[in-house]
């Protein structure tokens, strides 16, 4: 539920921001979330894990698709391990299964849009998108990864990778390797600071009171 939260936060971020909604109908055999959620007063200190809060969504082919692409996107480099290998898989499957607005309107272009993926796979190199060499998937991606230069007939994928990108961003860097990753320390001690240099305290005037002040506490 945390991890929810704050993937939803910075889903917000500039440069974050999900794309635009797509039109998709709902996909067939995936019927909407029914449950109620956690309301508005959410058990925050309890660990719940995938599944104990709502029925989650993606079927085993589903996962290999979104791991396949979620490594497309965040492969391991020397900045941090592949998005699969921190849970960005289990975050946007609990993502689309929350009964919530937000992951509602979400829904529909994430499991509609893997499944375009993998008939895309299939159409062009006759494999499943997971068993596609990283030149093949490569392609597929460079012909929906910018929505505004994408044709036509791949306007509503564009969409699509660029709401999953979002959300895949989303979770990577909610996690500690995605912290890592980007330098962020976190709320950790900083070094010993023995105040304002003298020439500041001089400047400002207060150099006595300070001095004033240190010798009390002395």
């Amino acid at each position: 539920m945390q991890w929810v939260m704050a993937a939803a936060a910075v889903s917000a971020l500039p440069g974050m921001a999900p794309g635009r909604p797509v039109d998709f109908a709902p996909s067939a055999g995936q019927p909407a979330v029914g449950v109620k959620g956690y309301g508005t007063d959410p058990n925050l200190v309890r660990f719940n894990k995938p599944g104990d809060l709502w029925p989650l969504t993606f079927s085993h082919e589903d996962r290999k698709t979104v791991k396949a692409l979620a490594d497309v996107m965040i492969p391991s480099d020397q900045y941090g391990p592949a998005a699969s290998t921190v849970g960005v898989v289990e975050m946007l499957d609990e993502w689309i299964s929350a009964p919530y607005p937000q992951q509602q309107s979400d829904r529909p272009i994430i499991l509609d849009g893997l499944k375009w993926l993998e008939m895309e796979s299939n159409k062009r190199f006759a494999h499943p998108f997971e068993n596609l060499s990283p030149e093949q998937q490569k392609a597929i991606c460079d012909d929906i990864c910018l929505a505004s230069a994408a044709k036509p007939q791949f306007h509503k994928a564009a969409l699509f990778f660029a709401k999953f990108r979002s959300l895949c961003a989303s979770a990577y860097y909610a996690t500690p390797a995605g912290w890592k990753a980007i330098g962020y320390v976190g709320n950790i001690p900083l070094p010993s600071f023995d105040g304002p240099p003298p020439e500041v305290l001089e400047k400002l005037g207060v150099t006595q009171t300070v001095k004033y002040r240190q010798s009390l506490a002395l």
